[in-house]
């Protein structure tokens, strides 16, 4: 299994890629559609929301 931090490279990899004009291709007739952004960019807050919680709880256990 992927760190939360893996998944959000990831994530944030595939949002490169679309923006940039990759979002779908044509092979033999056939239209293959990768993720769409809207669901890449809740995933990336998700994500991003989770580890920021994760830095939170490290830094109370820390203080005490």
């Amino acid at each position: 299994m992927k760190t939360l931090a893996e998944q959000l490279e990831s994530v944030q990899s595939a949002i490169e890629i679309i923006e940039g004009g990759a979002a779908s291709i044509s092979i033999n007739g056939r239209q293959l559609t990768r993720a769409d952004l809207k669901t890449l960019y809740d995933r990336e807050a998700s994500l991003l929301r989770r580890i920021a919680a994760g830095k939170k709880v490290f830094r109370t256990l820390v203080e005490f």
